[in-house]
């Protein structure tokens, strides 16, 4: 089964807003066998929005749309698709009857202009939105399925979960795709290609191999898609060739791999400091924070991290961390020795087991020949050892910050697990 989606929209197309439903769809469709073909975008204008229909069309199975069903004159897509469809739009007392208990519900007056989206296609079959007022929309034309949805990201989601997909695999037989995603830092993806090259060219027809790389990382996703006749068993027939082919792509990259699927570094450091019962802190300067921030966006995370401390100057890294003057003095605070005492303060400032201590020069100025902007310095200790690393990024202050957290992470996580 192949799909194309398509956002109606001028706030789109102006870059007004980012389109993260056609984002969501495509992960959601290709988890249930639904291949993503093509996405597009056209603005609140009919002609637009049946052109962008027509091309949509082409090729697929299914045509979802998301966006121009809200109450107001520039929501034009349900009067646009009765037309396309030969419809006549029509009073739907069983979508008032929602959208009026969805208002009493949240104790807010019923608006009137809302009874706007209870007038619908007479050919359109009515997908209840649970979350929210505007209504789905199901159409079948010419062996194809149109599906209309309100661009509201929760609003879409709950409908694709609970009314489109259940009904697009009730009426198409989708071919089973598995996927299954390896996650490495500190390595470049050319590096990596030329490492995993063999592997790579002996994979079968059937599975695909992807590099998505982002700052510091780089994701390895296999990708294998079912092409013999449907058996009760496909499904894990297929999964099965992945996972040798997964477990084999392991092997060849260990020192650069992190986690798999969803994962993030900072959920494994996480999962890490519990299962050693270990307490986590950091020291930051040139990151003012970040690493710490990304820490605490994992729930439970205050198990293992009480605080941090943030010392920019080269007074607070005096007092809070207890680095020598003589030594900021001589060899500067974006150094080796500086980090180094950095770490081995916050253990006794922070009252933890492990630490964490970063400066560098973030940029866009501040660099000298010797220490060029993107220079970092990084050290992780505990009450036994430390282990100092130094990276040289590039002129853009927040990818230097991003890039920075990312190695440090990295840092942290083989420190833990005796592997620096």
């Amino acid at each position: 089964m192949t799909a194309h989606l398509l956002t109606i929209g001028d706030e789109i197309l102006i870059g007004q807003i980012v389109d993260t439903n056609s984002a969501w769809m495509s992960q959601a469709l290709n988890e249930h066998g639904i291949r993503v073909c093509g996405k597009s975008s056209v603005g609140d204008v009919q002609r637009e929005i049946v052109a962008g229909i027509e091309h949509a069309a082409v090729g697929v199975d299914v045509v979802i749309m998301t966006g121009g069903l809200g109450p107001t004159k520039d929501d034009i897509t349900k009067k646009t698709l009765a037309d396309l469809f030969g419809c006549v739009l029509v009073f739907h007392p069983e979508t008032q009857a929602r959208i009026e208990a969805y208002f009493t519900k949240i104790g807010r007056p019923f608006p009137q202009a809302l009874l706007e989206q209870a007038t619908l296609p007479d050919c359109a079959t009515i997908l209840t939105n649970r979350v929210g007022t505007a209504p789905g929309m199901w159409f079948e034309w010419d062996g194809k399925v149109y599906i209309s949805l309100p661009g509201v990201p929760w609003e879409m989601e709950s409908l694709m979960e609970h009314e489109v997909i259940p009904r697009l695999k009730a009426r198409f037989k989708a071919s089973p795709i598995v996927h299954r995603t390896i996650l490495t830092a500190g390595e470049g993806e050319s590096n990596i290609a030329k490492r995993i090259e063999a592997l790579e060219d002996s994979l079968p027809g059937n599975i695909k191999l992807a590099y998505l790389p982002a700052l510091g990382q780089v994701r390895l996703r296999l990708t294998g898609t079912w092409l013999g006749p449907l058996t009760p068993d496909a499904e894990q027939q297929l999964a099965s060739l992945v996972d040798e082919k997964k477990g084999e792509l392991v092997s060849l990259l260990p020192d650069l791999i992190y986690g798999y699927e969803d994962e993030t570094l900072q959920q494994v450091v996480g999962k890490i400091l519990i299962a050693q019962g270990k307490q986590f802190g950091t020291a930051e300067s040139c990151t003012g924070g970040y690493v710490a921030h990304l820490i605490t966006t994992v729930p439970g995370s205050s198990n293992y991290f009480p605080g941090s401390v943030v010392t920019y100057s080269y007074d607070m890294k005096t007092k809070l961390l207890g680095v020598k003057p003589e030594t900021l003095q001589r060899y500067g605070a974006v150094s080796e020795e500086t980090v180094r005492e950095m770490a081995l303060g916050a253990l006794d400032t922070l009252g933890v087991d492990i630490s964490l201590s970063i400066s560098g020069i973030a940029g866009p100025d501040g660099g000298t020949p010797g220490k060029p902007v993107g220079t970092v310095w990084m050290a992780v200790a505990d009450r036994r050892r430390s282990v100092t690393q130094k990276q040289i990024f590039g002129r853009d202050r927040i990818k230097n910050i991003q890039l920075t957290g990312t190695y440090a992470l990295n840092l942290v996580r083989k420190f833990l697990l005796g592997e620096v």
